[in-house]
């Protein structure tokens, strides 16, 4: 029933960044080229953090971890994707996968076109998206005015911000704008809410483009309470912060972890955590909790009309 209920989809879009965003994606595969990542590019931490600071470039990371969580495995593609170099040189701690990506984007005219080409490289037909071409940071705002710049300082905050912004502020991929605009379902997390789901929604035009969408939208809350200023949030809260940024409330589910299942008008609670690793969403878990999702949807919109 699962996959009978998502298949149904031609244009499937997941939004976010880091690990979270990766293990939906992998978890919705089978979808092929009906899926769509659109990926924060705004970390500056570890490796990408360096290779910003020294090239002027989008953070690769994200980029990388959903790619790598795409990439069949094993393969010598993969592990090479995915090697760190150890040791005390200039490229200790530095992914190699990373260092292709900025390569590659070297080699060629947009950032996008470098995503693809290791997509071809690893055999991956899920399409994944930078939500910008174009080098940014994140920046949020203290009650007291003051900034904190980039995403390493907005996540070691000890108070919840009041408003975030993208510094400088930069035109969204235009691709991204039209896998929103096309969609038919959207997925925003699970992730750190002020640093991989929150980025996509500052851009405009994306954020416009959402605005304007006739996709459900489901919203994915991470299994354990974050540790940075956005755990002093509650998922309405949460929920509101995004609808503001957007411009109208587009998010009709939001899915929880709960160790029973509960259904909401918006608050759903299905068993999603991996029993092997309850850090992680359960793929098996989350494809049926979408899908039970979709199929109330279904049923309450072919309910006949009282007179």
């Amino acid at each position: 029933m699962q996959y009978l209920m998502l298949n149904q989809f031609k244009h499937v879009v997941a939004i976010g960044g880091g690990h979270g965003l990766g293990r939906v994606l992998s978890s919705l595969d089978f979808l092929g080229n009906r899926l769509t990542g659109i990926v924060a590019t705004t970390d500056n931490g570890g490796s990408t953090g360096r290779l910003r600071a020294e090239q002027d470039c989008i953070a690769w990371g994200d980029l990388r971890n959903c790619l790598s969580h795409l990439a069949y495995r094993p393969s010598v593609g993969s592990q090479l994707f995915e090697y760190r170099f150890q040791g005390q040189t200039e490229l200790s701690g530095h992914n190699l996968g990373n260092l292709m990506l900025l390569a590659l984007d070297q080699l060629c005219v947009r950032p996008l076109e470098a995503v693809n080409l290791i997509r071809n490289l690893l055999k991956i037909e899920t399409q994944l998206i930078p939500m910008s071409e174009q080098p940014t940071h994140l920046v949020a705002l203290r009650a007291s005015g003051s900034k904190v710049f980039g995403e390493t300082n907005v996540d070691s905050m000890d108070e919840a911000p009041i408003a975030l912004c993208l510094e400088p502020q930069v035109d969204a991929t235009f691709e991204a704008c039209e896998a929103v605009r096309n969609a038919e379902l959207i997925i925003l997390g699970p992730g750190s809410f002020l640093t991989s789901i929150m980025p996509p929604l500052l851009l405009p035009k994306f954020a416009k483009s959402l605005a304007a969408t006739k996709a459900q939208v489901i919203f994915i809350d991470n299994l354990a309470e974050e540790t940075s200023p956005a755990g002093q949030f509650s998922i309405e809260q949460r929920i509101a912060w995004c609808h503001q940024v957007i411009g109208r409330p587009v998010i009709s589910k939001v899915l929880c972890h709960g160790e029973k299942i509960r259904l909401g008008s918006l608050i759903n609670f299905f068993p999603l955590k991996n029993r092997h690793n309850p850090n992680l969403h359960d793929q098996t878990n989350l494809l049926d909790a979408l899908s039970a999702l979709l199929r109330i949807k279904q049923e309450f919109t072919q309910q006949p009309l009282a007179c």
